[in-house]
């Protein structure tokens, strides 16, 4: 069995064959979690506007409550159930997350909605003037050592360092071509590579609507006190905030675009004008530190996952469109299922590579 990709869904996809007894040899271009799962903030939430998500999320967060027994890291990876709260500015938008809230309860998540009053009992100096309402999940959470978490995935499974070249299909089998020339064969191949997968799938004639999209995030210095503790969302912002397990605050504009040296002032920008308004106990923090990453996006956000058609034996799980870490639990499972030949999730059906051609997308509106 193998694996192209040392993120954290390839890792998972190899932990979970690993436990079910088969042997699995992960390819990897550069090392362990050096894609989008190494600049992850560690976020993982079950606010979702689609069931597939909500359900996928559901379980992986069941996993990542017991994440320290479970992986047995050499140190706690520490998850904190410290809660999202998503905001409304307007009507329409509290329209849209009790919209979200009802197919979240339909999956079992404890989300409801808020009044301004409660979100800012909530989130202690939550400037409230401006909002018309809240979505909370209480179980929303974040970890401290969230590379820790890519690295405790990894623990036990053979990695090989060495970019793959090209994909060459053999018999019942695949053969991966590294660029060294060395060869690796295996009975089935998954393709976990993220905005890669697009380039190594491209000359079996496989198309995959996967793009990069640029995400840039604020990081304070570490400071001694805890000033917000909820990860607080305002979609209408486009504003993000949080203050993580080592002190430091991320704040984020959720629209920023284009060069990082020439709109960094912009975004910092409104990043300040949402602090004013939302989070005043921010003002005085100093957001020292730009960090830029990339999204695996596909047309509906939402991940490809499945055999890819008309190349049996040949697997993806790519496109998550930031949510990867969210997910991963769920998604080796389901994964680990299809390829062993013994269960088939019904996300399988939902999610596969054909959906695009077919028009089947399934928009996910609650991207961050």
């Amino acid at each position: 069995m193998g694996i192209v990709g040392a993120g954290i869904t390839g890792l998972s996809i190899a932990r979970t064959l690993r436990e079910r007894g088969a042997s699995v040899v992960v390819l990897e271009r550069s090392g362990i979690g050096a894609g989008a799962s190494g600049v992850q903030p560690g976020g993982v939430r079950q606010q979702w506007g689609t069931a597939v998500n909500c359900r996928l999320a559901r379980e992986s967060v069941a996993f990542y409550r017991r994440a320290d027994e479970l992986l047995d890291p050499p140190a706690p990876l520490g998850f904190r159930a410290c809660g999202y709260l998503f905001l409304a500015h307007s009507d329409p938008a509290l329209a849209r997350l009790a919209a979200n809230v009802e197919v979240q309860r339909g999956e079992g998540v404890p989300s409801r909605l808020v009044t301004p009053a409660e979100a800012g009992s909530l989130v202690p100096g939550l400037g409230t003037a401006t909002v018309a309402g809240a979505a909370w999940c209480a179980e929303d959470g974040y970890f401290d050592r969230p590379q820790g978490v890519v690295e405790a995935f990894a623990r036990g499974t053979d990695v090989v360092i060495g970019e793959v070249a090209r994909l060459v299909p053999r018999r019942a089998a695949w053969t991966a071509v590294l660029t060294s020339g060395t060869i690796v064969q295996v009975t089935n191949l998954v393709v976990a590579a993220g905005a890669d997968s697009v380039d190594l799938l491209g000359p079996l004639g496989v198309r995959l609507p996967i793009e990069r999209e640029s995400r840039h995030l604020f990081l304070s210095e570490p400071v001694r006190e805890r000033l917000v503790e909820p990860l607080v969302v305002s979609p209408e912002r486009r504003f993000a905030a949080k203050q993580l397990g080592n002190g430091r605050v991320l704040a984020s504009d959720l629209g920023a675009t284009g060069d990082p040296d020439a709109q960094a002032p912009v975004w910092r920008a409104n990043v300040r004008a949402a602090i004013l308004e939302l989070l005043p106990v921010l003002e005085y923090v100093d957001f020292t530190v730009l960090t830029s990453g990339d999204y695996d996006v596909t047309p509906d956000r939402q991940p490809v996952l499945g055999e890819v058609p008309g190349h049996p034996r040949l697997w993806v799980a790519a496109g998550f469109s930031g949510h990867g870490f969210m997910l991963a639990p769920a998604v080796g499972r389901i994964l680990a299922e299809a390829i062993a030949g013994t269960a088939q999730d019904d996300a399988l059906g939902i999610l596969d590579p054909g959906r695009f051609a077919e028009g089947r997308l399934v928009p996910e509106p609650a991207i961050v």
